[in-house]
Formats: structure tokens, sequence, C-alpha cells
């Protein structure tokens, strides 16, 4: 049983309005796996890096999924915030959600998108929109398991 956190970060959407954040627990729930913690944070840099910090902490998730800031407007701080509270880069995760998406859109070269972990625990920055959020994911589902595994000793 993988565990997972949803954390939406946006200035302009609450729980209700948040599309994005209830699909992702949906594909978590399609899995088999447990969305544990989910959370709607400002696009502020202590706000993400501090609600990252209580899902991989207190919460012990396996898997932290951001929501929203990881493009170029001033405001989306999500990648910033999550370097600012984890230790480790898992760059292929990351460069494999922009391939799958950029078979779908040019956009997709925008994505200032990290994945990161802090400690065993693995935080993937996804986009916003509901849209870009299921590409995103389709890309990368797949090898979700076993980077848990490892994460927790198992071998490659």
């Amino acid at each position: 049983m993988i565990t997972f956190a949803v954390i939406t970060c946006s200035d302009t959407r609450s729980e209700k309005e948040d599309t994005a954040g209830a699909l992702l627990r949906e594909l978590i729930a399609d899995q088999g796996w447990q969305c544990a913690a989910y959370d709607v944070v400002k696009d502020e840099r202590p706000e993400i890096a501090a609600a990252i910090v209580r899902a991989a902490d207190e919460s012990k998730v396996d898997v932290v999924l951001t929501c929203g800031g990881t493009g170029l407007s001033l405001r989306d701080v999500t990648p910033e915030a999550t370097r600012d509270v984890c230790e480790r880069e898992v760059p292929g995760i990351a460069e494999g959600m922009r391939a799958h998406s950029l078979s779908i859109t040019p956009r997709a070269m925008l994505s200032r998108a990290l994945s990161m972990q802090r400690g065993t625990t693995l935080v993937i920055n996804l986009p916003g929109s509901k849209k870009a959020a299921q590409e995103n994911w389709d890309g990368i589902v797949e090898v979700l398991p076993h980077a848990v595994s490892m994460m927790h000793g198992g071998g490659h």
C-alpha cells in the first residue's frame, strides 16, 4: 500500500474548486493506494514548504504530490519551496513527466516541476490544471511502486 499526500498550491482555489487535486485523489484510489493527507495552501514559499514537511514528517506518507505553482508566473514558487525542504533530487521523474507531456503539447517545456526526496518520502511537483495533472500522472504512475520500494531499502 502506497500512501500519498496531495498539496494544492494556489492563490485562487479552495478545496471546492480544486479539480486537479480531486482528480489526483481519484487516480490514487484507482490504483488501490491511499491518500492519507490533503491540503490547499497559498502560493507562498513558507506555506508550501511547511505543508510538504507536515506530509512527510507527521503524516509519514510515501509520496507527496504538489499540484500547481510550477509555471513561469512570479507567484509560482512550488519548486523553490520543494528544494527548501528536500535533500535529494530525483530528476528522472520530472524529466519523464515533461517528456510524456511534451508528446501532447509544446507547453510542457515551460514546466519547472521538480521531483525530490525528503528522507524516505518522494515529493513530486505536478501542474495545477486538471488536464496537465492527468498527463503528468500518466507519465510516472508506472514507476511509483518501484521508487517507493527503493526508498524503503528494496533493490533495483
